[in-house]
């Protein structure tokens, strides 16, 4: 078993020393080196520091580490130094779906299938943990974030791609809850073979985006709808130019250059101590319509910003993509409401049934449950599609394919702009069977 206490007292002398480069590298007018290079170099820094230690063990007579104990201190200060400290371990485990964390010694992780486990502490105590998610927040996303007593939550994409949310002194230990991104590089071929949606299905949704409709992803938290968004992101071809607005960077289209060579990513910013520098969700998704977007993509809606991103959608930037947290397909159109009479223009629910109206063409609706045939392993389906087409005093819409006796989604009604996705390869079913 690993010595954090070694580990800790080791990774300050490695710190220190490349501290000292760093220093030393200004003071002579030495370029500052890369990421990666700092990286090799803290490396080398810690075989010193460990083939120290080992001659300081040997000269008080008492047995150095072996190979083995060696190899995992070293590779627990490189973590501590550059990746998630003890969490690393859970994130590199493939198996791993999410971590719950209450407290440093109160951790949970949850594996894809279905099995919860209480996992050993990830810090030494509540004060070390927090200052593992603030040398995150420091330095992962596109500007340092704050998390501190005046700035108790917090939201960021680790380096794997992982979602993190911390809150502190809101609650009486520090809290983090972390969801892994299991499928980072997924296409709908992928869903399919899955079984999160159906082969019918499937060539639906590869014909709505080839179509350039604006489709919202609906579902409860964990459902898959960031899964589903970016398989349906994959299905866009790559000449076209994507513009991203996310509160914390977790799409990475960006890091898949054959699929989207031409990728603008933007992360909201929150204000500082002062109050002053903050960049809104809102803000954002005004901004993505100056710079030549082919289509914008809002990672998660949860506020004011949906009247911009209708209107956007609405003004000639078809093909959008965007996911909202519902309890069904058709609470959808309620929760926008609710949004929208928040925002700063107080749409009414009457204009904001118009602007839905204009701008959704779909919305896929995802459920996540368990599986008993496979020992209650918990999948994700597509369970519902709406299909808007039109307004009279609310949003008409049609379910177009609805949940069968297993709660998947199958044909189940006439697709009003079934044209327009025949002419991009969709051949629907006459029934809503599986093929």
């Amino acid at each position: 078993m690993t010595d954090h206490d070694l580990v800790r007292q080791l990774r300050v002398q490695v710190a220190d020393r490349l501290n000292e480069q760093r220093r030393r590298d200004q003071a002579t007018g030495v370029p500052a080196m890369s990421v990666e290079d700092e990286r090799e170099y803290a490396r080398s820094l810690i075989v010193q520091v460990l083939e120290d230690h080992a001659r300081y063990e040997i000269a008080e007579g008492r047995a150095p580490l072996a190979a083995d104990d060696e190899a995992a201190v070293a590779s627990a200060i490189h973590s501590a130094l550059f990746g998630v400290g003890r969490l690393q371990p859970l994130l590199e485990d493939a198996e791993v779906e999410n971590v719950d964390i209450n407290g440093c010694d109160n951790v949970f992780v949850q594996y894809g299938d279905g099995r919860e486990e209480k996992h050993p502490p990830v810090a030494e105590s509540d004060e070390e943990l927090v200052e593992l998610i603030q040398v995150l927040a420091a330095h992962t996303g596109l500007s340092s974030r704050p998390f501190d007593s005046a700035n108790p939550q917090l939201d960021l994409r680790l380096p794997d791609g992982s979602r993190l949310s911390a809150v502190m002194n809101v609650c009486a230990r520090p809290s983090v809850s972390i969801r892994k991104a299991r499928l980072g590089r997924v296409f709908l071929d992928e869903l399919i073979a899955n079984g999160t949606v159906s082969p019918d299905v499937g060539s639906f949704l590869k014909a709505a985006v080839g179509a350039r409709k604006n489709i919202m992803i609906a579902g409860a938290t964990n459902a898959g709808k960031t899964t589903m968004l970016r398989a349906l992101a994959n299905e866009i071809p790559d000449y076209e130019r994507l513009v991203t607005v996310e509160r914390a960077l977790e799409l990475g289209l960006g890091e898949y250059e054959d699929l989207h060579p031409n990728v603008v990513s933007f992360e909201e910013r929150l204000p500082n101590s002062e109050g002053l520098g903050g960049v809104t969700m809102a803000e954002l998704v005004r901004r993505s319509l100056r710079m030549n977007p082919s289509r914008v993509i809002v990672g998660e809606v949860l506020g004011d910003e949906i009247v911009t991103m209708l209107n956007a959608m609405s003004q000639g930037n078809d093909g959008s993509l965007s996911t909202i947290h519902a309890n069904s397909s058709l609470e959808v159109f309620n929760r926008i409401g609710t949004y929208a009479i928040q925002s700063r223009e107080k749409l009414p629910i009457e204009a904001t049934s118009l602007l839905v109206a204009g701008a959704l063409d779909f919305v896929i609706f995802l459920r996540k449950h368990n599986d008993y045939t496979t020992g209650g392993e918990q999948i994700r389906v597509v369970e519902s599609i709406r299909e808007v087409v039109g307004h009279d005093e609310q949003v008409l819409s049609s379910e177009v394919f609805a949940p069968d006796n297993e709660g998947r989604a199958v044909a189940h009604a006439p697709i009003a702009s079934i044209r327009d996705l025949e002419q991009h390869g969709y051949q629907p079913l006459v029934h809503g069977a599986w093929n």
